[in-house]
């Protein structure tokens, strides 16, 4: 039987997951919520749309049972640990959401509120923290350990062994050879392909990467 789920974020990220579940038989979408209105939200007419932390609460105490809940918020990897700190602090679960054509090895790791999504996969013995997405067709290949609020774009490859820091973003397309790290906070191009080290907080770009000017 599917479990109620509500999706708190109501743009692009939020389309990516209502497709997910729409996918698979595990959830049912019962609330969609945002900080405040927007212009297009997902549409689905057939939920309760909650704008504000106010209303979520006026809701919530309406129900029976209290759902799970996922952070849709592909772009600020700060604002989806806050968002998913704020929702388990009202007592919601935050599960990890699984696209049914991606692919997780067995002895992987995923921490609550992950989004592993269409094509991508987490090879044998990767370990991912709170709240790190995996985007389309991306690729974290084995023993790589990816701390809280990593986001790793489509179509991005971390070959085996890499370790990332807290909230680093991997751009579309990136490649990161063996065993590297790279620090928290940093960001990597897209298109990037990263021979060496990165420290915390750098921006590199291009092939081979190298850093932005300060």
């Amino acid at each position: 039987m599917a479990e109620d789920l509500l999706i708190w974020g109501a743009t692009g990220q939020a389309r990516v997951l209502h497709e997910l579940i729409g996918q698979g038989q595990a959830w049912r979408l019962v609330a969609l919520g945002d900080r405040q209105a927007v212009p297009h939200p997902l549409p689905a007419s057939a939920v309760p749309l909650l704008y504000g932390e106010a209303a979520l609460l006026s809701w919530l105490a309406g129900r029976a049972s209290l759902p799970a809940a996922a952070a849709a918020i592909g772009s600020d990897n700060r604002a989806r640990l806050a968002v998913l700190a704020w929702l388990q602090g009202l007592g919601l679960a935050l599960p990890s959401l699984v696209h049914p054509r991606a692919f997780v090895a067995a002895d992987a790791h995923l921490a609550e509120g992950c989004q592993i999504l269409a094509q991508a996969a987490v090879c044998s013995h990767a370990g991912l923290g709170r709240g790190v997405i995996v985007n389309t067709a991306a690729v974290v290949e084995h023993d790589c350990q990816l701390d809280e609020g990593v986001h790793i774009a489509p179509g991005a490859v971390l070959a085996g062994e890499c370790e990332l820091g807290a909230r680093v973003f991997v751009g579309a397309g990136a490649v990161l050879l063996p065993r590297l790290r790279i620090g928290a906070d940093a960001v990597i191009g897209a298109g990037a392909v990263v021979l060496h080290d990165v420290p915390a907080g750098a921006r590199v770009v291009g092939n081979p990467a190298r850093p932005l000017p300060s």
